[in-house]
């Protein structure tokens, strides 16, 4: 396997009136575990479903119902935990957060604080071929959800819908290691990739099943090394934490917002308070929510109704032994088999379906030209008619096919293309659409040169040009493409165009 290196990128720098200053990330990004059950109870995941349609009595809090753990969302915080390179805790514990809202029944939240089921792990998060940043996640623990308030039914009452109430979340916590805006994005992007790929969260943003809390703070140039070299937060500024974010656009948007604001109070003098912020994408801009709790705010304590939670290392390890091959390792491979660049490789590997239909047509082919006709043809098809890959009216079999008359030269590059059209819009088997339209190139030299002899003949004057300025041969071969319908070999047309040129 193929290592890629990569350098890592700069911090991003904002300049405010007297100073220069760094921006320090720190993102807990919320995760909802694909599970058909919730957490605790046996009640429906569904999305979509009527309000408190998906309610169970403990769910609810109906007195005397007590919690029962849900095994397979265990399995899968630790599979999301194998997946991240991340210590697996064999025990782990869950603890009450109490905090009293409409949509919370039970007056308190089930989590992990003190022994969360993933310990430490990390995450590369790619910026571009060869750059990228290396981040630590701090712990992963499981939690479950709060239901929601609906406000605007009716001007003088506020509705609670249960039916998110109690589903599994995966709580990922990283270290303060994201430096910039766009760092922030590309980690949660790089997050619900990897999730995805894992089975473990379908990274569905619109559905609120994965949202992020981003904390920003800013430093001044060499105080962030300072703080990874003594894990010493007080070389670090006071952080803010911008809740709920659901959109890459606005999660660096609202970095870039409230940096901005915190150097504007440091400069005038003033000093920044912990908090815990909304952002408004209208105003484009953060707003005060509440002063930021520590731990002791939530009077949190071990849950009475649950026992502690103990695996086996066995358990662990068949978990381990069907994870699936992940996007780095893919990426790393398919520049290793195939020849890809970096890029490519990274476009490819965006998405498991994406990375399975390259590898099924470029199994036994040219793996450069699969991938150039993989990413160019068919999916900026696909992406102009806004359809995903496995919409895709063209299978391997038959991208594949394409790809192999190119390469026994039965077509050329450009009758290739009218044939991809012909394969997307009315389907058919490549080769058997070539033989009954006649869509072979010509390879007959005689044929090609009888062609050219009859432009050469017909425009001496475009003849004399050509010798003086070789670039002028193009027309030549341009004019013999025309009058074979674009069927000659282009590779035979240039080589005997630059002959009769010469003599």
């Amino acid at each position: 396997m193929l290592d890629l290196t990569y350098e890592t990128p700069k911090p991003k720098i904002i300049a405010g009136a007297k100073h220069d200053w760094e921006l320090v990330i720190g993102m807990e990004v919320h995760a909802q575990v694909s599970s058909n059950a919730k957490l605790f109870s046996g009640a429906s995941t569904q999305f979509g479903a009527e309000p408190n349609a998906n309610v169970a009595f403990v769910d609810a809090a109906m007195p005397g119902m007590l919690p029962v753990i849900n095994e397979y969302c265990v399995e899968q915080a630790v599979r999301t935990g194998l997946g991240l390179k991340a210590e697996i805790h064999l025990k782990s514990a869950f603890d009450r957060k109490n905090y009293f809202y409409p949509d919370l029944p039970q007056g308190y939240q089930i989590s992990q604080l003190y022994e969360p089921i993933v310990g430490e792990g990390e995450i590369i998060v790619d910026m571009g071929p060869g750059v990228a940043r290396k981040v630590r996640i701090e712990r992963i623990h499981l939690e479950q959800d709060a239901g929601k308030s609906v406000h605007d039914m009716d001007p003088n009452m506020s509705f609670v819908d249960l039916n998110r109430t109690g589903v599994a979340l995966m709580e990922i916590v990283s270290r303060p290691d994201i430096r910039g805006p766009e760092e922030a994005a590309a980690y949660v992007t790089k997050m619900r990739q990897i999730l995805r790929y894992l089975g473990t969260c379908d990274g569905n943003m619109q559905n609120g099943n994965l949202r992020a809390d981003v904390n920003v703070s800013v430093c001044r140039a060499g105080q962030h090394e300072k703080y990874m070299e003594t894990q010493d937060f007080s070389h670090l500024g006071t952080r803010c934490e911008i809740k709920n974010m659901n959109s890459m656009r606005f999660i660096q948007a609202a970095i870039e917002y409230e940096a901005r604001r915190q150097i504007a109070i440091v400069e005038a003098g003033g000093s920044v308070d912990q908090e815990t912020r909304l952002y408004d994408p209208d105003k484009n801009e953060t707003r005060s929510m509440r002063s930021k709790e520590e731990a002791h705010d939530y009077r949190y304590f071990p849950c009475p109704d649950l026992l502690p939670l103990e695996i086996e290392q066995g358990w662990v390890d068949d978990i381990a032994a069907t994870l699936p091959e992940l996007p780095d390792e893919k990426k790393a491979r398919f520049v290793n088999d195939f020849g890809l660049n970096e890029y490519d490789a990274s476009v490819l590997t965006a998405d498991a379906e994406s990375a399975a239909y390259f590898e099924a047509v470029a199994e036994g082919r040219d793996g450069k030209l699969a991938a150039n006709w993989v990413i160019n043809e068919l999916f900026g098809r696909l992406k102009k008619e806004d359809h995903d890959i496995t919409d895709s009216p063209v299978s391997p079999a038959q991208l594949g096919g394409i790809i192999e008359l190119i390469s026994a030269e039965t077509i050329s590059g450009k009758i290739a293309k009218d044939l991809f059209e012909i394969v997307y819009t009315e389907g058919g088997e490549p080769a058997e659409i070539v033989e009954k339209r006649g869509m072979k190139q010509v390879t007959d030299t005689g044929a090609i040169e009888t062609a050219l002899d009859q432009i050469i003949a017909d425009n001496p004057a475009q003849v004399e040009k050509a010798k003086e300025n070789p670039k002028l041969a193009g027309w030549f071969v341009g004019q013999v493409m025309k009058a074979t319908g674009g069927k000659a070999n282009p590779k035979a047309v240039n080589q005997l165009v630059a002959q009769k040129l010469k003599g």
